[in-house]
């Protein structure tokens, strides 16, 4: 990759965003630009700073990783998102929401690493 890959990451959990951006800045391929702790704050941020991909949770207050990913992919239908959750049973809704990509979360890193490169 001649460029760093720029990732938002969309988690409830702060410690999930931590341990999220701390993989993917260790990355020499990509940076985490920002954070958000639900999908309204991620819509909202998006607008200034447009990333190259989004790692979205799907359950979250406010507005939840599904509903953020259609307006997302509505609106930036370059920004490549890749839900990750705990829950398998969210993958169809993902993909009907627009996700380019389905992660568990926990997944091992590699794969997650393999799909993130594959999306860019």
């Amino acid at each position: 990759m001649n460029k760093k890959l720029r990732i938002m990451i969309v988690d409830d959990n702060p410690h999930a965003r931590r341990a999220l951006s701390a993989f993917i800045s260790t990355q020499e391929w990509s940076e985490a630009v920002s954070e958000a702790s639900n999908g309204k704050d991620a819509v909202e941020l998006i607008e200034s700073q447009i990333p190259d991909m989004i790692l979205m949770d799907v359950q979250m207050p406010v507005m939840d990783g599904l509903e953020a990913t259609q307006i997302i992919k509505g609106r930036w239908p370059q920004v490549k998102v890749i839900v990750l959750t705990i829950y398998m049973d969210y993958q169809l809704k993902a993909k009907t929401a627009g996700a380019d990509a389905f992660l568990v979360k926990g997944c091992p890193m590699d794969e997650m690493t393999s799909i993130i490169c594959s999306l860019n």
